[in-house]
């Protein structure tokens, strides 16, 4: 039997599978999937989120102490809103952070603290490094409102974008392209 929490007048459907040693999600967890909003599979070793793909109500997912690489695989969660990575083998930031901005298009809070990808004083890291990794989840992540501990202010996000430039949605990115196909075309033809 899965905890739900009582919230004021609702309920919400949070459960726990933290500690149990895991290496996936169990087979029979898809029951939960229309109704699971908050999940916590902390301290164990899941590398891969994909058996999530159906929980469409999911806006919260905490993974600490996972052992997850910058490859973690993730399925498309729009609803999703809360990510927690902290003490992992994130490395490559630019990757893990492009898989997180397109499984994840509406993040808000995202905490990486203690990977190596997320420079900080307490692993090792200067504070440029810091800032420069900072900079870079700002400039990817367009809903973003916290980073690790700390909000993000709108003098952050747009020295990010001056930095880094803005994260286009892929919707642009693809009118963009075919704009420019098109250009590209009338400009041969008028060559003629």
């Amino acid at each position: 039997m899965f905890p739900s929490l009582v919230f004021g007048e609702g309920i919400v459907p949070q459960i726990s599978l933290a500690y149990n040693e895991l290496t996936e999600i169990p087979a029979d967890f898809h029951k939960h999937q229309d109704s699971l909003e908050i999940l916590d599979l902390s301290h164990n070793k899941i590398s891969s989120l994909l058996p999530l793909m159906d929980f469409k109500r999911l806006n919260t997912l905490i993974l600490d102490n996972n052992g997850l690489t910058s490859h973690v695989k993730f399925p498309p969660l729009p609803s999703l809103h809360t990510l927690w990575v902290n003490h992992n083998n994130i490395t490559n930031l630019s990757v893990f952070i492009e898989t997180v901005a397109k499984c994840f298009p509406n993040l808000r809070f995202l905490s990486m603290m203690n990977n190596e990808a997320a420079p900080s004083y307490f692993n090792g890291g200067t504070v440029p490094q810091y800032l420069d990794y900072r900079q870079y989840v700002i400039s990817r992540l367009a809903k973003l409102e916290t980073l690790d501990d700390r909000p993000i202010s709108k003098d952050q996000r747009e020295e990010a974008e001056r930095i880094y430039g803005r994260r286009q949605s892929e919707d642009n990115k693809g009118k963009k392209k075919k704009s420019s196909r098109k250009k590209s075309a009338q400009h041969m033809e008028n060559r003629r």
